[in-house]
């Protein structure tokens, strides 16, 4: 058997470290700016905690920002905790870092996409799309896949 290095699953845990070091900083002084971010994670995820009306109403995915309100933001290796309003209703919430789908600040047209592919031998494959967003513009966004860089 050959060796080789994963790049795809390397740039994929660097990318999660990424996250939690932004979310470290936001947690110890607050989100500097107009940093906001747009959050999309797997509800089926088995370690995401949320409220049942909440997974209910998101069967699949959920979007949710931390903007103006927040409270409660907690990292820790694993994922984050936090607790955001729906609606005039508080709710806490927990996110594994394995559970997001994408991490959006449009304040400075950044984003990261992972997406979970099938391959061949059934096994998960994750692929990590680096985007850089257009705030209230229909133009198309740029995305660098890491498939380019798998065998």
């Amino acid at each position: 058997m050959t060796r080789s290095i994963d790049y795809g699953n390397l740039m994929h845990r660097a990318m999660r470290g990424l996250i939690q070091e932004v979310l470290q900083d936001v947690s110890d002084h607050g989100l500097p700016g107009n940093h906001h971010f747009f959050i999309t994670f797997d509800t089926t995820h088995p370690d995401a905690k949320l409220a049942d009306w909440l997974r209910e109403r998101y069967p699949e995915d959920m979007t949710v920002v931390m903007q103006h309100w927040y409270d409660g933001l907690e990292v820790t290796d694993e994922g984050f905790s936090v607790t955001l309003n729906f609606g005039d209703s508080p709710e806490p919430l927990y996110i594994p870092y394995d559970a997001i789908k994408t991490f959006v600040d449009p304040s400075v047209e950044f984003g990261l996409r992972f997406e979970t592919q099938q391959s061949d031998d059934d096994e998960d494959e994750e692929e990590l799309d680096i985007v850089e967003t257009e705030e209230d513009d229909q133009k198309d966004a740029d995305v660098v896949s890491l498939d380019s860089f798998r065998k």
